[in-house]
């Protein structure tokens, strides 16, 4: 039951739905990338980052000191039909503005 609630409550959120839709459109995505993309401070951005994964929408890879982020797979049925409804939303979505330099952040 905890797990149910914590990700309709992440859904709850405008940013996290775009944070969704970015990743589901750009695939894994440096937080550097999302940060210069988003134009979002850091901490705010970590703490959606955080509240998503958390809710079973998100894995995280540790590379050194950057953390890449992508929709989790596989995903239950409510998760993935959540991804395919917010497909739908109209949102415009941010251009991927890349900070990474050869897979090393430049922020």
């Amino acid at each position: 039951m905890d797990i149910f609630l914590k990700s309709v409550s992440a859904l709850n959120d405008e940013t996290r739905v775009l944070l969704l839709r970015f990743l589901d459109e750009h695939g894994e995505t440096c937080v550097c990338d999302l940060q210069s993309s988003l134009e979002m401070i850091q901490s705010r951005l970590s703490r959606h980052l955080k509240i998503l994964k958390e809710a079973g929408f998100l894995r995280v890879e540790r590379r050194g000191t950057w953390a890449y982020y992508s929709i989790r797979a596989p995903l239950d049925r409510f998760r993935s039909e959540a991804l395919q409804e917010i497909k739908y939303l109209d949102i415009e979505l941010p251009k991927l503005k890349k900070s990474s330099q050869k897979g090393e952040c430049s922020l």
